[in-house]
């Protein structure tokens, strides 16, 4: 299924520049260069049959007279935007971050490297329809013709993309199927290092959890009978930014696009629209290989006899102090996939969907879809793996695809672990057809949910049944955000564009309903003269009387949050080492002492850092964009602005949560509620949108946060989708290199 990878192949397939910081672009210089060899007179060619109008948030719209026209000016677009994270994405994607990053990353880039190879993308590529060539090389020119227009911009890596590069990244989501390999063990494997010093933290709930809202409204439950779509990505803030790209051919898509790629990932056009959410099924599975050696040689059973494991050397070069260096690695493969790790003396290999040309045909084609019949054949390609979708037309149809990519498996095993690679029964068995697969056309209910939970709540009594289904075909549980929406959505009518905005940021954070119910028992048990009985007297009457609903200025949700995260910190590990996540094991385990304790350390903690433990939220809670760094800083010192809404695993629709280490008092948002659309189809669209910070990845322009307050607040502007109303709202008018 892989190929081998030769560095040379990889080290030929763009120039490297020196490894320079690439900001935002800056302005465009005047004047454009003349056109001296054929690829170059291409460019000038191809600019001059698009026009991009940019309105007043800086959004781009791209006008093309081909689909490969508008995919030329798109790509253009978000250079200019954010040239730095379009490149980044294409370094990770080809497994060349340590030439930029240093030895630290080399592993990331093994990992990408057991997958993609530059020779293997290029024979796919050739292998390509027509119309798909055109767009891969329109995609690859829109980025080169502004890398030529613009020579101050200095790219880290890449000053040369190539066409084939688009099938690197051919999916939008959030890190993908093969970021799904946990690195330490990678590393552990191949680097020869102790178990122990790469232990794995915790089961600590201190990541915002990655994911996605998405609802549908039928006709019948919307004030003006027409379907409504909510698109909620809860992705890094500024890993999409807000575009819309139209061409003659049938193209017109408005939404969200992965830096560097050239289709709408979630969005709608005239007359559909289609929200992904992570989740679906089990769709990436481990082999236990046994392995023994053989006359030199790696040998694993299967079956009744022994198959030679493949053996690839990859080198690995990396950015050190003194130049470029490079560490090799001979990477193991069986016919399942690469050996990633060990495990009880077994060698672990790991299959998942390997079909990037479908995958990126999938991912266009579902744009140019405008009713539900089109839509369906592209998902007939099979090839989103990661994510479900939630979907609404302008024929009043309403759907929901749980996952999409689904192999086929014999239920006697367990998938949830590594299986026997030696025995053939557990081989995939080709792949469910989408009516075997979790779905749903217009329930009943008159509305679809999806918050990354099981797919049996999405549309209240009208959902899938469990008992239906095998369990490979879902991979999550309920979670507090889908309790949420189902009490958002049920029993409602009458949505407009602006109650269904309502909906989706209702503040009640539903996880605090059980846990503060444990703590107020806990705290009742408590002898009369027990010294925490008065400690905590006056926390628990906020508590209590709190309606568990966020505000900037609510103390009780500053005392909340703060209490559930010394609950996470202290109980994760019991709860890794039961396997259960860990606020079910906070809910449902944790001892009275415990949580009890925990209000004590978060008392104390909000006392240290702010004063008193009575602070309000808005106080906190804050969103700030200081710098175009994919990297954020943040500094308590510098603007910025309160929020309400909080983590997700508290059950805040509108997710507002802080990966990064956090080195401030303050919280700073930099995970969760990202894009936020709301689209209402019918004879016209009309759709309201909003941001987090802005457009432009340049601290300069004035699209760098024009959007953060009305983020803060949840705040939407009205989205401009047809060309007139682009034209009152026009802040400038050109074709790409003007």
């Amino acid at each position: 299924m892989f190929r081998p990878f030769l560095v040379s192949t990889l080290l030929g397939c763009a120039t490297i520049a020196s490894a320079l910081p690439a900001g935002a672009a800056p302005a465009k210089r005047a004047g454009v260069p003349s056109a001296v060899t054929p690829e170059q007179a291409r460019w000038h060619k191809t600019a001059q049959r698009v026009t991009i109008m940019r309105d007043k948030w800086g959004i781009p719209h791209v006008f093309g007279r081909s689909d490969a026209d508008a995919v030329f000016g798109l790509l253009y677009a978000q250079a200019e935007d954010d040239f730095n994270r379009v490149e980044l994405n294409y370094i990770n994607a080809l497994g060349r971050l340590a030439e930029v990053e240093g030895e630290a990353e080399i592993w990331r880039d093994l990992r990408m490297k057991m997958f993609i190879t530059p020779g293997d993308m290029r024979a796919r590529y050739a292998a390509s329809p027509a119309w798909l060539k055109k767009l891969m090389v329109a995609f690859a020119d829109g980025l080169n013709f502004y890398l030529h227009t613009h020579p101050e911009v200095k790219p880290r890596l890449i000053t040369h993309f190539e066409p084939w590069m688009a099938l690197a990244f051919s999916e939008g989501s959030i890190g993908g199927d093969i970021e799904s390999i946990n690195l330490k063990e990678l590393e552990q494997f191949y680097g020869k290092k102790s178990a122990l010093a790469l232990a794995e933290a915790p089961n600590a709930l201190d990541r915002e959890p990655r994911g996605s809202n998405g609802f549908a409204i039928a006709p019948k439950l919307s004030a003006s009978g027409r379907a409504l779509l909510l698109i909620n990505p809860h992705t890094s803030f500024y890993f999409r930014p807000e575009v819309h790209v139209v061409s003659d051919q049938g193209l017109n898509a408005y939404g969200a696009v992965t830096w560097g790629q050239f289709f709408v990932y979630q969005g709608f056009n005239d007359k559909a629209g289609w929200m992904h959410t992570s989740g679906g099924g089990d769709v990436i599975d481990e082999y236990l290989e046994t392995v023994t050696e053989k006359d030199g040689r790696y040998v694993y059973q299967y079956g009744g006899g022994e198959r030679s494991l493949r053996e690839v050397k990859i080198t690995l070069p990396y950015k050190s102090a003194g130049g470029m260096a490079s560490k090799s690695v001979t990477a193991y493969f069986s016919h399942h996939g690469p050996v990633v790790r060990a495990q009880g003396g077994k060698w672990v290999a790991v299959k998942l969907m390997d079909e990037p040309l479908k995958a990126l045909t999938q991912s266009y084609m579902r744009t140019k879809a405008r009713n539900y019949k089109a839509f369906r054949k592209t998902m007939e390609l099979r090839t989103n793996s990661s994510n479900n979708t939630v979907y609404a037309d302008a024929d009043g149809a309403i759907a929901y695809f749980h996952g999409n990519f689904v192999p086929k498996r014999d239920t006697a095993f367990d998938w949830n672990k590594p299986v026997d690679g030696s025995n053939p029964a557990t081989e995939w068995q080709g792949l469910h057809a989408i009516d075997e697969t979790i779905t749903l056309l217009n329930p009943a209910s008159g509305w679809i949910q999806n918050t990354n939970n099981w797919p049996f709540a999405a549309a209240g009594a009208n959902s899938p049944r469990q008992q239906d289904y095998p369990a490979y075909m879902w991979s999550l549980p309920e979670n507090a955000r889908g309790l949420h929406a189902v009490a958002v959505l049920e029993n409602r009518k009458d949505f407009t564009l602006d109650s269904l905005i309502a909906a989706a940021y209702d503040s009640h954070l539903t996880a605090f309903d059980p846990l503060i119910a444990s703590l107020a028992a806990a705290y009742d048990e408590l002898p009369a003269g027990d010294a925490l009985k008065a400690q905590l007297a006056p926390q628990m009457a906020a508590l209590r009387a709190w309606d568990r609903r966020y505000g900037v200025d609510s103390v009780p949700t500053s005392l909340a949050v703060y209490w559930g995260q010394e609950m996470v910190a202290h109980a994760s590990a019991a709860a890794k080492a039961k396997g259960v996540p860990t606020l079910d094991y906070i809910r449902d385990t944790l001892a009275p002492a415990e949580r009890l304790q925990a209000l004590v350390r978060a008392t104390a903690r909000l006392e240290t850092d702010f004063g008193a433990w009575q602070t309000p939220w808005g106080e906190i809670n804050r969103f700030q964009r200081i710098s175009g760094d994919v990297r954020q800083q943040y500094d308590d010192a510098k603007p910025s602005y309160p929020v309400a809404f909080a983590s997700a695993n508290w059950g805040s629709l509108a997710a507002f949560g802080m990966v990064a280490p956090q080195t401030t008092k303050r919280i700073y948002g930099d995970r969760g509620t990202s894009f936020v659309a709301v689209v209402e189809f019918g004879p016209r669209v009309r759709a309201k949108s909003i941001l987090a910070g802005g457009n432009s990845g340049n601290p300069a322009s004035p699209h760098f946060s024009d959007q953060a307050e009305m983020y803060s607040k949840g705040q939407f502007k009205d989205v401009l989708f047809y060309k007139a109303d682009i034209e009152k709202h026009l802040e400038r008018k050109y074709h790409p290199g003007q």
